[in-house]
């Protein structure tokens, strides 16, 4: 069936042969400029029927549309595979609409069906921003930032409903106002509490009462984590980002709106609360109920179901495919919000950095979610990056792994009398690679800072021999992963022995 007429859009290309870089940005160049450049892009193969589809549908709807036939390319394998870099789709058609990037055959056959293409191609492509990013957490600030850097018009959206009490939120999202950074502060005013009560045994004598001011420490964490609320702010004026303190909703494809909410105020609660152990029913009236059975997803209320963006109605997380892109195709979604993903800063802070380099042409990395690290920052610091090992159990099976570990004692605690053989390190192998380190756990003093260092290795391929063959630091308590020996199967007493 003979192709619908549309424009044929040209592209000087450099040859056949595999572009070098210099070739590739340039292609990659002319690329987004056809894709910025036309309300409908469709990259085409002349003998391919999806292709044929796609041209007819928008003849039918008397859309002018532009059209480079890869297979009459010199280097339409160049082309295809730049493609890929920029979309990560592999197939033709690949569909543009007002520089949103539609899909292929299907996705945009069944765009049309639910109204979004016409949505979407009724759109002026003159926006009034590039990108506007709703929640000023660090993910969303760190799209926004990369996007203005990349010399893209942004805007950050930033509002949490203020507590009863009045209490508000700046811009850094959980982790900077009632995450990370309080939540490191206070564990080191912990930390500082133990090391009180072990100086003694250190030789150090003080008569006076030693006695902990809680006001103290808020006020100086408050402070903290004011200053680092106003650096964000300035971070975003000097990148040109515009910042508003509201509410950002959907109310159609492509438009926003921003409606200040009230701020709280203390009411009064009547309280009725089963007790799991019976039928006890307690009653009483108060200003504020605590509910810390973890953190709730604030989807519901952004206007999504107006344009069709799909949620997780039970947990409020958004699904997305491995480029973050939600089922609309002009939304993304990075940070704590993403179904299935770990709720961590960093994470969230590199996945918002490349997706705005993917957006922006400059770059096709993907973020990678696998073996991330992380720490509990409880008085024993836990920290792990890998597998556990009963996912690693499901994956591998346990005749193709091997389990090292040991308890240990810090030489720290000691002399302090604390309890000996408390903490823990363990590494899981695949017998099938190599005894390659797919699994690493620490419960010890600073097990954040020792399980850093091990993600980086793990990263490089780490395997038990290289860790066999480094020489530790005496005496620390990461040595302990240089020198283990007993194996989980093998049932032997792993409590430490000495020094």
């Amino acid at each position: 069936m003979p192709s619908s007429p549309g424009r044929r859009a040209r592209l000087v290309s450099p040859g056949t042969s595999r572009p070098s870089a210099e070739a590739r940005e340039e292609l990659r160049r002319r690329l987004q400029d056809l894709i910025e450049g036309n309300r409908v892009m469709i990259f085409s193969k002349s003998y391919c029927p999806h292709s044929t589809r796609v041209k007819e549908l928008f003849s039918s709807l008397g859309v002018d549309y532009n059209i480079l036939e890869l297979d009459q390319l010199d280097d339409g394998a160049n082309v295809q595979e730049m493609l890929l870099e920029i979309t990560n789709q592999k197939t033709v058609p690949n569909i543009f609409v007002n520089k949103v990037h539609m899909g292929g055959c299907d996705r945009t056959l069944q765009a049309h069906k639910n109204g979004l293409l016409q949505k979407i191609l009724q759109e002026d492509s003159a926006y009034d921003y590039d990108l506007i990013v709703i929640g000023g957490g660090s993910g969303g600030l760190s799209c926004a930032k990369e996007a203005a850097v990349l010399g893209r018009k942004v805007m950050v959206l930033d509002f949490v409903v203020p507590s009863p009490q009045g209490t508000s939120w700046g811009l850094g999202g959980t982790c900077v106002n009632v995450g990370c950074i309080p939540k490191k502060l206070m564990h080191q005013a912990a930390l500082l509490g133990q090391a009180l009560r072990d100086s003694r045994k250190f030789g150090w004598e003080y008569s006076q009462q030693v006695k902990h001011n809680w006001e103290t420490l808020t006020e100086a964490i408050q402070n903290h984590i004011g200053s680092l609320n106003w650096g964000y702010r300035l971070s975003l004026r000097e990148r040109g980002v515009a910042y508003v303190n509201s509410y950002g909703e959907f109310v159609e494809h492509h438009t926003i709106k921003v409606q200040q909410l009230e701020k709280g105020s203390p009411g009064k609660l009547k309280v009725t609360a089963k007790s799991t152990e019976g039928a006890e029913i307690t009653e009483g009236v108060y200003n504020t109920v605590l509910l810390a059975v973890g953190r709730d997803s604030c989807t519901r209320d952004i206007g999504l179901e107006k344009i069709g963006v799909k949620i997780n109605e039970k947990n409020g997380k958004i699904p997305v495919n491995d480029v973050e892109q939600t089922n609309v195709p002009y939304v993304y979604a990075v940070g704590d919000v993403l179904e299935g993903k770990p709720e961590l800063t960093p994470v969230a802070i590199q996945a918002g950095k490349l997706l705005a380099r993917r957006l922006h042409g400059t770059s096709s990395e993907k973020c990678d979610y696998s073996s991330i690290p992380t720490t509990v920052f409880t008085p024993l610091e836990y920290g792990c990056c890998g597998l556990s090992e009963e996912r690693a159990v499901e994956l591998y099976m346990t005749e193709n792994l091997e389990v090292y570990h040991t308890l240990f004692w810090p030489l720290e605690w000691t002399v302090a009398s604390r309890d000996s053989n408390t903490c823990y390190a363990k590494i899981i192998c695949n017998k099938l690679d190599d005894n390659r380190v797919i699994g690493f756990h620490v419960l010890g003093p600073n097990a954040g800072e020792i399980t850093q260092g091990f993600a980086a290795a793990m990263k490089c391929g780490l395997t038990k021999q290289l860790l066999d063959d480094t020489i530790g630091i005496h005496p620390t308590c990461a040595e302990v992963f240089t020198a283990l020996e007993i194996t989980k199967s093998s049932g032997l007493d792993i409590t430490q022995k000495g020094c």
